[in-house]
């Protein structure tokens, strides 16, 4: 407007006059720009301040969650996952009080007696293999010996971090309680027993075992069990002899079990344990590839860092054991040879 307007006066005067006009014009239109840049400056940096500060607030925020997770990573270490044991969380406050979890780096050489439990019941009258039977009082007074001999109960996710990974365990001599066959005595009986001690077990169940009515652990217990902090791992889908299975089998029972139990009560299932003790290479393979952390055994002896995960020894307590005598059978079999390349329980 104001260059149009002065337009038609500038074409009656001198072109001296003109240019002097023009001039002014442009320096007016240069200084109007300089002005507009220097607006737009002043907005780009008000911008670039309040994005500072909101990149600032939001790494404050970012920070102070870290700093929220760094304070809880002891208790999620204890629901171990693992290393993972993946989807273990539901276990992780029943251990989370037990003491140990810290990694020191250097990995844990200490050797570990694995027990190896069936029924806690007395056996019933014609019973086909009554050893498997270990009464209530029997086992209590077992339990409660173990911890005056400084014993302490741990998982075999445990053993493996403090073996790999030098991950601190609880107070005490560590040992293994495992479980076979998904018997519901080892939740009515073993569990209330253990439970009084602070200590866990490990429980080796069948997809397809026991049915609550045949004297079977039901989801329900299952359930419990993780919630109390024990460990659960398999024995397969059923008690089949791995050893005699084709490779479709062999897969359905080591393999389909472990993805089926993961999913339906979201933990790891980290061990396998061989049904009745049987295995050979294929089936150590397939266990192998299934993503196992290793596997247990019924050869008789203590299980060492050096041995080779996936065979594993045990003790099997049988009924009628004193807690004596279960100590001696400990303090016996720690420097039993290892497990041989297979076993067919002869």
């Amino acid at each position: 407007m104001l260059s149009g307007a002065l337009c038609s006066r500038t074409t009656q005067l001198e072109p001296e006059q003109r240019g002097e006009i023009w001039m002014d014009i442009d320096s007016l239109h240069t200084r109007r720009e300089a002005s507009r840049r220097a607006l737009r400056r002043r907005r780009l940096a008000a911008g670039l301040l309040v994005a500072t500060a909101a990149v600032i607030a939001a790494l404050i925020v970012l920070l102070s969650g870290s700093r929220g997770q760094s304070r809880r990573a002891p208790g999620a270490t204890r629901a171990g996952v693992r290393p993972g044991r993946a989807g273990a969380g539901a276990s992780a406050p029943a251990r989370a009080g037990r003491g140990g979890g810290v990694a020191s780096g250097q990995p844990g050489s200490r050797p570990v007696p694995v027990l190896m439990y069936h029924v806690i019941a007395p056996p019933p009258a014609g019973a086909p293999f009554p050893g498997l039977y270990v009464t209530p009082a029997q086992f209590a007074a077992q339990m409660h010996a173990l911890k005056r001999a400084g014993w302490t109960a741990v998982t075999l996710d445990e053993v493996a971090a403090y073996w790999r990974n030098g991950v601190s365990l609880p107070a005490g001599k560590p040992i293994v309680l495992s479980f076979d066959n998904g018997y519901q005595s080892q939740f009515t009986q073993a569990l209330p027993v253990l439970r009084r001690l602070g200590w866990v077990g490990d429980e080796n169940i069948q997809l397809t075992g026991l049915p609550p009515s045949q004297g079977g652990l039901g989801e329900d217990e299952i359930r419990g069990l993780i919630a109390a902090g024990w460990e659960l791992d398999t024995q397969g889908t059923s008690h089949a002899d791995l050893i005699t299975l084709d490779a479709h089998e062999l897969h359905e029972q080591v393999a389909t079990t472990r993805t089926i139990l993961q999913r339906r009560y979201h933990v790891a299932v980290n061990w396998f344990c061989y049904p009745s003790g049987h295995y050979d290479a294929t089936v150590v393979a397939a266990v192998r590839a299934a993503g196992y952390e290793g596997s247990t055994t019924v050869v008789p002896g203590w299980a060492h860092r050096s041995d080779d995960r996936f065979r594993l020894q045990r003790l099997r307590v049988l009924g009628g054991t004193s807690p004596a005598a279960l100590i001696s059978l400990i303090a016996a079999t720690r420097g039993d040879p290892p497990a041989p390349p297979s076993y067919d329980g002869t």
